[in-house]
């Protein structure tokens, strides 16, 4: 892969809409669910699609390394930044999360917060995860996935056919995420499955998931 296909540039996205969808999701209570996500992680973390870095402060001083993929150019610019004042060591690297630049079986834990929704192929990121998971690493995740209820799915799939992925950077609201991490091996040992919704313009992606998975 050239250097071109790891690269991603959306600057009105990343300049002016998930800095204010980042704002309003901590705001609202998603730090909670932050920290949730990380707690108890140790040794070698990667995580895929690190946006502007809002994890970095919550992971355990436990974490020996964190290695984060963005490849959105703005976005990983202030990773970086924010992985200046980190907890824990952080490493802001370029890369696509369905082709991570990264050996086999060589991190402890991996992490997907907020990212299965928007990357262009869900089943290759997964099978990257587990590829670079040692066997009996943990994968941790958070994300906002496609709704039980009909009324709720049907709007899902409207704005997913129309202007969500557009103004979303590519994010889809409808993916049946625990299905494809399941589909990619992983063993789902907690799920927690719950309604979080900020703002009233995010109803079509309040319901959401957050766990843990096991890489046999």
């Amino acid at each position: 892969m050239s250097d071109g296909e790891a690269t991603v540039r959306n600057p009105i996205f990343a300049r002016w809409i998930f800095p204010r969808v980042v704002a309003t999701h901590d705001a609202g209570g998603g730090i909670e669910h932050r920290r949730e996500l990380l707690a108890g992680l140790s040794g070698r973390v990667i995580e895929v699609g690190a946006g502007i870095g809002s994890n970095f402060g919550h992971y355990p001083r436990s974490v020996k390394e964190l290695v984060a993929t963005e490849p959105e150019t703005y976005l990983r610019s202030v990773a970086m930044r924010a992985a200046e004042t980190a907890p824990i060591p952080v490493r802001v690297v370029e890369g696509l999360a369905e082709s991570l630049r990264m050996d086999d079986a060589s991190f402890d834990a991996g992490v997907a917060s907020l990212v299965l929704c928007t990357v262009r192929d869900p089943a290759r990121t997964l099978a990257e995860l587990f590829r670079v998971i040692r066997h009996g690493g943990e994968l941790r995740f958070y994300e906002h996935v496609r709704a039980r209820t009909p009324g709720v799915r049907l709007a899902q799939r409207i704005v997913d056919a129309t202007i969500w992925p557009r103004l979303g950077g590519g994010c889809h609201t409808s993916r049946d995420t625990r299905s494809a991490i399941e589909r990619a091996g992983f063993v789902i040992e907690r799920c927690r499955e719950f309604m979080f919704q900020p703002c009233a313009l995010l109803f079509p992606s309040a319901p959401h998931i957050l766990g843990v998975a096991r890489r046999p």
